[in-house]
């Protein structure tokens, strides 16, 4: 193995890197494009499980609900905490540091590498779907790994920023219950009120209540 010697980047994820963006640049045309596409692209199906999570909860008690709208709150944060890690670091990107080829366009100078904002939001969003809905929740675990992993095969992360990245949202996702129990409240006083109604739901339809025969 040849040793890179990067500044703040293990010498095993600087090859790897080199070894997986390699490999990408043989790839056929076409699946470079689709994967150039693809890893931008999964942010809108993390939207659509968002979405889903939200219908499905206008039916359901109010710790569902309050979790389905913890969801993007947590995606968010995650996101957020991971930009300050980026700017704290200042890791430049590794299509900068390592002569390899790489199918996306190397980002601009002062867009830092470590960690992956990507694989923080990836991270976060499979955590907080996981909390509401199992199976959903295990198809956009799979989906975000890939999404994730896909950081490093375009070329614009080292492996270690993915995996930080990834760690990183699923921690703060680790969170939700709690954020969304203190939201509970609020969500049945909003579905109290017409305007909250529609946009929350109205919650389970209780069973009437069965008359008491006398005999």
């Amino acid at each position: 193995m040849i040793v890179l010697d990067i500044p703040d980047v293990p010498d095993v994820s600087a090859e790897w890197y080199r070894g997986i963006v390699g490999a990408a640049a043989e790839l056929p045309a076409p699946l470079q494009a689709a994967t150039a596409l693809a890893t931008d692209a999964v942010l809108a199906v993390y939207l659509a499980a968002f979405a889903l999570l939200w219908w499905r909860a206008r039916t359901r008690q109010a710790t569902v609900a309050a979790r389905a709208l913890a969801a993007p709150v947590v995606t968010v944060l995650a996101y957020a905490l991971s930009e300050t890690a980026k700017e704290w670091k200042a890791v430049d990107r590794p299509c900068r540091l390592v002569a390899a080829p790489t199918i996306a366009p190397c980002p601009a100078v002062g867009d830092w590498s470590f960690p992956s904002n990507h694989a923080s939001v990836a991270g976060a969003v499979a955590v907080a779907v996981l909390w509401s809905a199992a199976r959903l929740g295990f198809a956009v675990l799979v989906l975000a790994a890939a999404a994730a992993a896909s950081r490093v095969v375009v070329g614009v992360h080292f492996p270690h920023d993915v995996v930080a990245g990834f760690l990183l949202g699923a921690v703060v996702a680790a969170a939700l219950p709690t954020i969304a129990h203190m939201g509970e409240t609020t969500v049945l006083r909003l579905r109290s009120r017409p305007t909250g109604r529609l946009v929350l739901g109205a919650g389970p339809v209780e069973a009437p209540t069965q008359p008491l025969r006398v005999r």
